[in-house]
């Protein structure tokens, strides 16, 4: 029993095993949770069960962040909550990514959800492999902030410059690869992402992708290119890596739930990238004085990045209030 206790109580990566211990149930839980009993069945999400689902998903963020204030201080519960909204901030952006994938490979809404949910996997491994290298690099090597906080405001500048481009998946190099090394059907093969098929050339039985796999796979390379953006950013709130890695995944978790209530209006959100673009460049400025010794209150980031997010998202709603949403994610689109 001692032996436990000692196990439970000792140290990783700078926080008690426990904490870790009780994150990975959390998430194994929901996981178990969404795909065992909320979507047994291939089914289309509606925006009241993705606000819903949305909601739920907050919710337990905000209690795991209360558990963390209430066990190692309010510093450590506002760096949480920091470090998800930026997360959650700047993760919107990449919703837009991935409503373009889907609509390009023509994944209807029935199984959007199997490659979110399956995308989830991919992205609580790469994400531990880029925050844990992250990690080691600021401690081993502190001046790595003014590389992470230039390269966070040369990402924020340039998205200014590229507001309302959307990006080109045709010419996307990963999905270039894919169609000249891989055997993709034409045509979906139910909720499979594979299908064993004739062979045109030699009548052979083999294995073929469905577009239902690129498509999770186009998801995966675009979260981990977006991570290199984001992951950095939470830097600049803090070092703890246990807080930069639980934010990241609960909200990505909470994300990948509204999903389908942002697809349905992605066109109404027209001023977002601003927002985001803002954030990026401040959240820069912030982690390139960090290693100066300058410190910017917690509470005060917080606040801002609110007031930043809700504003950009309440200017694009009002100006954009008399338009109809634009479903760009459901049906229309070119076949790989």
């Amino acid at each position: 029993m001692e032996m436990l206790t000692a196990a439970l109580m000792g140290d990783f990566l700078g926080t008690p095993t426990y904490f870790w211990l009780a994150f990975v149930a959390i998430v194994i839980g929901l996981l178990v949770f969404d795909l065992s009993f909320l979507n047994k069945e291939d089914h289309e999400i509606g925006a009241r069960e993705s606000l819903g689902l949305y909601g739920f998903y907050v919710a337990i963020a905000i209690a795991f962040g209360g558990w963390v204030w209430w066990q190692r201080g309010a510093e450590a519960g506002l760096e949480f909550y920091t470090a998800y909204l930026i997360e959650q901030s700047l993760a919107m952006d990449n919703m837009f990514v991935i409503a373009t994938i889907f609509s390009f490979l023509a994944i209807p809404r029935l199984y959007q959800h199997r490659v979110l949910f399956w995308g989830i996997l991919g992205v609580v491994a790469l994400r531990a492999i880029l925050i844990g290298l992250g990690a080691a690099l600021v401690y081993q090597f502190s001046w790595i902030l003014f590389i992470f906080g230039g390269f966070l405001v040369f990402t924020g500048i340039r998205m200014f410059a590229h507001q309302g481009s959307p990006p080109d998946i045709e010419q996307n190099p990963a999905f270039k690869f894919l169609r000249k090394h891989f055997r993709i059907t034409k045509e979906l093969r139910g909720h499979d992402f594979t299908a064993r098929e004739p062979d045109p050339k030699t009548g052979k039985i083999v294995l073929w992708l469905t577009p239902l796999a690129v498509a999770l796979i186009m998801v995966e390379v675009v979260d981990l290119i977006f991570a290199v953006d984001s992951v950095p950013a939470v830097f600049a709130v803090t070092q703890d890596t246990f807080i930069v890695y639980t934010s990241n995944i609960f909200a990505i978790l909470g994300l990948r739930a509204l999903y389908f209530a942002l697809a349905a209006a992605m066109n109404r959100f027209r001023y977002l990238q601003t927002a985001l673009a803002t954030i990026l460049v401040l959240v820069g400025i912030k982690i390139f004085l960090v290693p100066m010794g300058v410190h910017i209150d917690t509470l005060l980031s917080l606040l801002v990045t609110l007031g930043i997010l809700g504003g950009g998202i309440g200017f694009s709603l009002y100006k954009t209030r008399n338009e109809p949403g634009d479903d760009r994610a459901v049906d229309t689109a070119a076949n790989p």
